[in-house]
């Protein structure tokens, strides 16, 4: 493998259903549970929930450091992340993710679809799961098509 800039590991115990994980540097510790959708009791993460936070964080970075690149103020982006299990056949599941932008700093829809595009390229999520899950990126209420 080559050499990283970064690297974290983490270590699950009793998996999505009652389980816990914990970042083995100490910095995050969570209750794992099946949400109740899926027969589950709910009341603590699951891995799709930190799936959507993880994706959204370097999808605002990125957005963040293209926009400055580009003279575009992008620093002020929310950006809400909905992942969702998607039944297939055998009982198993897909997963397909929605994330909707908001960018208050950029009024052109043209400028705020071109750098949604570029973030989508650029970022390392979203290079993780090109060809593998459907990514529907909204910015600014339009729906960004590829």
């Amino acid at each position: 493998m080559t050499k990283p800039a970064y690297r974290t590991t983490a270590r699950v115990t009793g998996g999505r259903a009652g389980g816990k994980g914990t970042i083995t540097s100490g910095e995050l510790t969570v209750e794992l549970q099946l949400p109740k959708e899926l027969g589950g009791p709910g009341g603590a993460t699951n891995p799709e929930q930190l799936f959507a936070i993880g994706y959204a964080a370097c999808f605002e970075t990125v957005l963040r450091i293209l926009g400055q690149r580009m003279s575009l103020t992008a620093d002020d982006a929310v950006i809400d992340s909905t992942v969702a299990l998607i039944p297939i056949e055998n009982g198993r599941f897909k997963l397909g993710v929605e994330l909707d932008i908001s960018l208050p700093s950029i009024a052109d829809t043209q400028q705020a679809i071109d750098l949604v595009r570029r973030a989508h390229q650029t970022c390392p999520y979203s290079a993780a799961v090109r060809g593998n899950v459907e990514v529907a990126l909204v910015v600014n209420g339009a729906l960004v098509r590829e």
